[in-house]
Parts: C-alpha cells; structure tokens; sequence
C-alpha cells in the first residue's frame, strides 16, 4: 500500500473522518489505487465509510 499516495488523494478530494462507497471508488479510479489499499488504509486511520452497495469496504 502506497500510503502517502492515498494520503495525497484523501487530502485533494478533502476526505478526513468519513467517505462514502461511491468516493472510494472514484478516488481508486482517478488516482489508480486498488479498493483494499483504500479499504486498509481507512480502516488503519479510524476513516469510516458508509454507503457501501456492494460489502466491498468494512
């Protein structure tokens, strides 16, 4: 996991305590980071995401 990639990401699009399923996603394509990077890396920094359709963020 490129964490200061994610970091950099999170910081441009303005996510801090919570983001939604549908950010991640956009965040993952945009800036070509895998969804269990982003997934790990949330779950690492207390990032809660809500809105998941698909179970694919715990």
């Amino acid at each position: 996991m490129d964490e200061k990639k994610i970091e950099k990401a999170f910081a441009d699009e303005k996510i801090a305590k919570t983001i939604t399923c549908p950010q991640a996603f956009a965040i993952a394509e945009k800036y070509r980071i895998p969804k269990a990077d982003i997934s790990e890396y949330c779950n690492t920094h207390g990032i809660k995401i809500h809105a998941c359709q698909l179970g694919c963020f715990k």
